[in-house]
């Protein structure tokens, strides 16, 4: 028998395997995944402000991109820059990490859990690992007990031809064509010659037409000057909550007892769709009370989602306000008034701490929506996060 089962070699599954072999490093610990990579194909970003010492710890063993020089929001009316240190950490740096910081034997790829117990995993060939704790750390899964919208993206990694000049990222552009969503474009400069452009949307489907966003990014570079040899890329269609119920989220997936830890147990920010604090935290939290028993732990974690939820609430509204409330290509102004307001106030929103002054700032002034449109829309039930709309 194994002391923690952990499903799903993602962020929130390779973190928590980290932070507790780093405080039980005689902990026996089983990563399961059931690709051949951990992480998958995906990149993470985040601010420094987002985490606090230990988690800045946490991710101290993971090659990342750093810019102390803060970054540039672009909006039709409105461009800042904020002086906010930025990072991003690439799934092929944690899969190489992970490797070298965990124990040989603690991480297994291709292999598809099919079942989770409080007691143990089975796997897709039939193989059972009993364990004394197991920990589903797996992506989202949609469900019609939780509502909203959907962010849908598409990165594209680029070594251009000749410098291209960008000092700092770009968080969001949104001088580009809307096409019924919130658009905007994403960049990093990853090197002199090197850049990471992602197409992202804030949509009320989630539909992610490959041939349509790539031929955007391709125009956009064009526009940009950025000609050269395409290295990788990504694309993502992930939940902005703006309701429902998650007890009944939680119910549907599986039996109590098992320790539900990723975003498929609701911790993420439900309008940013960031997991890497709540990722974090939980690595953090797991790791000091793993000796707990199973069933002690999987309490702990529900009523951590819990607390979460309430949490969440006010950012939820604003979801409700920005999909219900708000025609899909004038969405952007929601934004461009919201990256007029002061830093420290941003930096709390991303973080998932804003305050209640923060709350009264961002809903004072002159609304970027109608005030019966806003009303509308917090009294109504949104759309179910199924994807049953996709083709």
């Amino acid at each position: 028998m194994i002391d923690l089962a952990i499903v799903g070699g993602g962020l929130a599954g390779g973190l928590a395997a980290l932070a507790v072999h780093r405080a039980h490093p005689h902990m026996r610990i089983t990563l399961f995944e059931a690709t051949d990579t951990l992480g998958g194909n995906h990149r993470w970003s985040w601010f420094t402000s987002d985490l606090d010492a230990d988690g800045t710890a946490l991710l101290a063993a993971f090659r990342k991109t750093e810019w102390d020089a803060g970054y540039t929001v672009r909006f039709p009316g409105h461009e800042r820059c904020l002086s906010s240190t930025y990072r991003s950490l690439a799934s092929y740096d944690f899969d190489a990490a992970l490797r070298r910081e965990l124990p040989q034997d603690a991480v297994r790829t291709q292999a598809s859990v099919t079942r989770l117990a409080p007691d143990g995993v089975t796997l897709e060939d039939g193989e059972h690992i009993p364990a004394r704790v197991v920990v589903d750390c797996r992506d989202f899964e949609p469900s019609p007990h939780l509502r909203g919208g959907w962010q849908v993206f598409m990165g594209r990694h680029l070594r251009t031809a000749t410098p291209h000049d960008v000092t700092r990222p770009i968080v969001m552009d949104a001088r580009v064509r809307q096409h019924d969503a919130y658009r905007f474009v994403y960049t990093l400069p990853l090197g002199a010659e090197e850049l990471f452009v992602e197409d992202t949307y804030y949509a009320d489907d989630p539909v992610l037409d490959r041939n349509a966003l790539s031929g955007r990014i391709d125009r956009y570079c064009e526009a940009a000057g950025w000609h050269g040899d395409i290295l990788g890329g990504e694309t993502g269609v992930l939940p902005v909550i703006t309701g429902g119920d998650l007890a009944a989220h939680r119910r549907d997936l599986g039996p109590p007892g098992v320790v539900r830890a990723g975003a498929r147990g609701g911790f993420v920010h439900p309008l940013t769709s960031y997991t890497l604090p709540f990722a974090v935290a939980n690595a953090l939290v797991l790791a000091r009370e793993a000796r707990l028993p199973g069933e002690q732990l999987a309490a702990l974690f529900d009523k951590r989602a819990r607390d979460h939820w309430r949490a969440m609430r006010f950012y939820r509204s604003l979801g409700r306000m920005l999909f219900d409330a708000t025609r899909p290509e004038e969405r952007y102004r929601v934004f461009e008034r919201f990256y007029r307001l002061r830093e420290p106030l941003v930096e709390r929103f991303y973080a998932g701490r804003t305050t209640r002054l923060d709350k009264l700032r961002i809903l004072s002034g002159k609304p970027p929506v109608s005030v019966f449109a806003a009303i509308r829309a917090l009294l109504g039930n949104g759309r179910p996060l199924v994807h049953e709309r996709s083709p």
